[in-house]
């Protein structure tokens, strides 16, 4: 007697749960439709070759790739970051297209509708767009880079910024798209950092343990 709905139907709540989560993410894709249609309507000739061609060049994370050459040179902190750059990368983008895209298969937006300049194209990639494998790759790199070079955390940061949000600029991902990607490149960057410390914690304790079992034997200490 006197049980609300949700008591006397105990599926009701669950369902309205989802009701909900299904309403709150209709009314993100609307805001992420909206920014992006913002982006596209409003007139940067200044700006819309260069972000072309960073974008462009962001391509297989060559740019990424370029400074983590260019610090590998350089023995000590700046190899070691170099290291933890490219591991990062690897992981971002092995998350990003191999599981992000396959599960979420999200379309491309649809640039011509959104007039988005003919100067600003880029080749629309054939892959779904959630999440943003460029961004994922950059930030993954800047944020591995930056913590175990903190020099380098500025530049690159905004470097991965002005990747992602290139990405907006060309035409070829959704807002939502970069800001996931920007997520999975931190998640990737701090994965392999913790999982380098680990093994670096490691090692040292092995070497201890070698020398000083080397030791006790030949003192016959038991």
């Amino acid at each position: 007697m006197g049980g609300t709905p949700a008591d006397t139907n105990g599926r009701r709540g669950p369902r309205a749960l989802r009701r909900s989560i299904a309403a709150a993410l209709h009314d993100l894709r609307v805001v992420d439709g909206a920014v992006y249609a913002a982006v596209a309507a409003t007139p940067t000739p200044t700006l819309d070759m260069g972000l072309r061609r960073l974008s462009t060049a962001a391509d297989h994370s060559k740019i990424s790739l370029g400074v983590a050459a260019a610090l590998a040179v350089v023995p000590g902190r700046p190899r070691r970051a170099a290291l933890a750059g490219v591991g990062a990368i690897a992981v971002a983008s092995a998350v990003a297209n191999l599981v992000g895209k396959r599960v979420v298969r999200r379309r491309r937006p649809d640039r011509e509708a959104a007039r988005v300049a003919v100067g600003r194209h880029v080749p629309m990639p054939a892959s779904a767009s959630f999440p943003s494998g460029h961004t994922a790759s950059a930030v993954a790199f800047a944020t591995a880079v930056g913590v175990v070079l903190p020099v380098a955390a500025v530049p690159l940061g905004v470097l991965a910024s002005a990747v992602g949000y290139s990405r907006v600029h060309t035409g070829v991902h959704y807002p939502g798209d970069v800001a996931a990607g920007a997520v999975l490149g931190v998640a990737s960057a701090a994965t392999v950092l913790a999982v380098g410390a680990s093994w670096t914690a490691v090692r040292p304790a092995e070497g201890t343990a070698l020398v000083h079992g080397g030791l006790v034997g030949r003192l016959g200490i038991v």
